[in-house]
């Protein structure tokens, strides 16, 4: 067992270089200092995934707290088309609802940590995340797959460290004895994590499932009842189950690089009100948690794919792909993205996408995405073979026989249960 960073303060000296996942809020801040007060050399790393921070500005608190360097990824295509690309080919909903905003951000930030890691030859990697929720798991779990000799500093999982700073009360006395930037402004009464595919709310007001979410929570979507009289109609084109470009059929925009289409439906769904969540879930490591959501454009990616995969994939391989999206959303959900599994898992829904190609046609409006059409060379509908005007190459007859055989286990079923033509039981 490694040694706690209390342990090793005792025995003296240095004890090497960590660096701390930093966002320049209180929590981390205090643990930034909190290091170095417990012998270490800190990097404080930030991941650009969309959030829209002030870099410069946590920069300079970061170096003002005592980091020894501060490094900032810019990792926004990164987690386009390495993680939320896979999760549109999957049509990944966790529990049916949830699009897996933060989930498919943890393994797209803790990859860049560990490319600091190694840059800066650091021995350990530490976070803010509690010892309640999922982060803490889909954060370590990519860590120690992606460098597995790592060592992982958990503040709030420390007793040292979690006895000493029992709530934020705590940590104000502390910035302020330690000489650490307060924030400005009170602190919304919820918890919020935020990157360019969604924002999330959770705690505070939120902790109670009967409260509504107060309406000036959301800051990526305008309220449905405000939105814009006008409908936008979208064109969005698909290779392989990835959107390659979408093209606006009021004013001819068109998007075709990963980045900006994906931010282009942002603003599109965003001023449409669409994408928005409240669900209570169930988080991996065992309780519920209500949580408040925005996902404009994952919203509208995932259900214009859907409708694309429908059209284009036979339909034995969908029930089975439909099979490896659920397995792909726990995966994710549960922080195994870098697992043999979940790599596996994507693999196979990935080979599931050769022929998912065309174009779909939707309306965003008010809170909703409508299918209006649909084309594709790769198209498995028959418009001759499903009309009701033309026969085609079909004989009505064989439907006889077909139905005769499926019927052959539901009489035998119902014979078993002596059960009677009149539904009336046999005496």
């Amino acid at each position: 067992m490694a040694e706690s960073p209390s342990k090793r303060a005792q025995n003296g000296g240095k004890k090497g270089k960590v660096v701390l996942a930093y966002s320049g809020g209180l929590d981390t801040s205090c643990i930034l200092v909190w290091l170095i007060e417990e012998g270490y050399d800190v990097v404080a790393y930030t991941a650009d995934v969309g959030q829209g921070d002030d870099y410069d500005a946590i920069r300079k608190k970061a170096m003002k707290c005592g980091a020894i360097d501060y490094v900032v990824k810019d990792l926004k295509r990164d987690f386009v088309v390495e993680n939320i690309w896979p999760a549109v080919q999957a049509n990944a909903k966790y529990e049916d609802r949830y699009l897996l905003g933060t989930a498919l951000a943890r393994p797209c930030i803790s990859k860049g940590i560990i490319e600091v890691v190694k840059e800066h030859n650091a021995q350990a990697v530490s976070h803010g995340a509690t010892g309640k929720g999922n982060d803490q798991v889909r954060f370590e779990l990519s860590c120690y797959a992606l460098h597995p000799s790592i060592e992982i500093i958990a503040p709030w999982k420390m007793p040292e460290f979690y006895n000493r700073f029992q709530g934020r009360k705590d940590l104000f006395e502390y910035a302020a004895a330690h000489d650490i930037p307060l924030p400005v402004t009170t602190s919304a009464p919820w918890s919020m994590d935020g990157n360019l595919m969604h924002i999330s709310y959770e705690a505070g007001v939120l902790e109670d499932p009967k409260h509504e979410a107060p309406v000036d929570i959301y800051q990526m979507t305008t309220d449905p009842d405000k939105s814009p009289s006008k409908p936008d109609k979208l064109e969005i084109e698909f290779k392989k189950g990835i959107p390659v470009s979408v093209t606006h059929l009021g004013d001819k925009t068109v998007k075709t690089d990963p980045l900006e289409l994906f931010l282009y439906l942002n603003e599109i769904g965003g001023r449409q009100g669409v994408g928005r969540i409240d669900i209570v879930e169930n988080r991996y490591i065992g309780m519920k948690s209500r949580g408040v959501y925005e996902c404009p454009a994952g919203e509208i990616l995932i259900t214009a794919h859907m409708d694309i995969e429908s059209f284009t994939m036979d339909k034995a391989v969908r029930r089975i792909k439909q099979t490896l999206s659920l397995r792909f959303s726990e995966q994710c959900y549960e922080g195994y993205w870098y697992s043999p599994e979940c790599e596996f898992t994507r693999d196979c829904i990935d080979r599931s996408q050769e022929c998912v190609e065309g174009k779909v046609t939707v309306t965003v409006y008010k809170g909703h995405v409508y299918i209006n059409a649909r084309e594709s060379a790769q198209s498995l509908y028959n418009e001759e073979l499903v009309s009701m005007d033309v026969k085609g190459d079909y004989e009505p007859v064989d439907a006889l026989g077909f139905i005769k055989v499926n019927a052959v286990r539901l009489k035998e079923y119902r014979r078993l249960r002596g059960v009677t033509f009149a539904g009336e039981a046999t005496k």
